[in-house]
């Protein structure tokens, strides 16, 4: 599979060095990364990651190009994605966060790539697929969006229970850590309480996976509510989910979480007790914290779970490139 890295970012960054270092990545050629910061920062912002730590190999910039352990990696620096040499590329992913138009994707495909893979919502594109919950509608779809990282994490889950219990409603509420698009100190932003710093406060604020869900599981959509808070954490978010179902719960919830974990090719589970630093660099969509399963009443459960909201996103960024360039 011959990929290219539009946007090389958190989600850019963490893709090549997944590709990089996982034996069954092997295969993938990056043909070519683009990203309208300096060569010589891209470069040390991928040999030095305050999340990941130092990258375990040699990184250099070499003139209009990345050298990684001997593999020259050319480096573009084009705005525009339509201007990129794209030709014989199966997969364009778009990292910069910047795409919510049909059009804007189009431009990928008319530059040359069989595919663009967006990495977060874009309600225009073809299909908004996530691996555990709809792949099956991928088809002909050459404009895809992966969803966000909290849709990734929730939908395998509530489509595994709801396959086997089927859930009435629920609510869900994802302690997130803070990104880029909050501010290091008070700042303006649209939304007035992510204005404020985001290391020394909970930000309560919204989920475009609340959104999302209908759209990956129409037969949940007005279902699930959701919101999040923004926690003084600099990785690894959670999902705190609370669920009633049509009918009474599973006999062992949490023995039946751990078998739809263990059936499923996105969902881990674990019997420790976690904190959020143990998940770093965990490629699952979400670890499911089994002590923290709790039933209240015949109906209603509660589940707690783990996502690398960085590295198990890009794992299924890869995972969705597979996809779409093998039809």
């Amino acid at each position: 599979m011959r990929i290219a890295i539009n946007g090389f970012g958190r989600i850019g960054r963490t893709v090549l060095r997944q590709i990089l270092t996982r034996p069954g990545d092997a295969d993938i050629e990056v043909a070519l990364i683009n990203d309208i910061a300096p060569l010589d920062t891209c470069a040390y912002l991928f040999r030095y990651d305050s999340v990941f730590g130092p990258y375990p190999g040699t990184v250099t910039a070499a003139p209009g190009a990345l050298d990684i352990d001997g593999r020259r990696i050319p480096v573009l620096s084009e705005r525009d994605l339509g201007r990129l040499p794209l030709e014989g590329v199966d997969v364009v992913m778009d990292c910069t966060g910047t795409i919510k138009t049909r059009a804007q994707a189009q431009a990928g495909r008319d530059a040359g790539a069989a595919n663009v893979l967006i990495s977060g919502p874009c309600d225009e594109a073809e299909e908004t697929l996530v691996l555990g919950a709809n792949e099956d509608r991928l088809g002909s779809a050459t404009l895809v969006s992966n969803a966000s990282c909290t849709t990734n994490a929730l939908a395998p889950l509530l489509k595994a229970i709801h396959a086997a219990h089927p859930i009435a409603q629920g609510h869900m509420t994802t302690i997130h850590c803070y990104t880029g698009s909050q501010p290091t100190v008070d700042a303006p932003r649209g939304d007035l309480a992510r204005s404020r710093a985001a290391a020394v406060s909970m930000v309560p604020t919204t989920s475009s996976a609340t959104r999302l869900l209908g759209t990956v599981l129409p037969a949940l959509e007005n279902r699930i509510t959701g919101a999040a808070v923004r926690v003084p954490a600099l990785s690894v978010s959670a999902i705190d989910a609370v669920l009633t179902f049509e009918g009474t719960l599973p006999d062992d919830p949490a023995g039946f979480l751990r078998r739809l974990a263990e059936a499923s090719p996105v969902l881990g589970a674990t019997d420790d007790p976690c904190v959020s630093t143990d998940m770093r660099a965990r490629p699952e969509s979400l670890v499911i914290a089994l002590p923290e399963t709790l039933a209240a009443g015949p109906r209603q459960l509660r589940i707690f779970g783990w996502y690398d909201n960085e590295w198990g996103f890009s794992a299924r960024m890869i995972d969705m490139a597979r996809l779409m360039a093998a039809r």
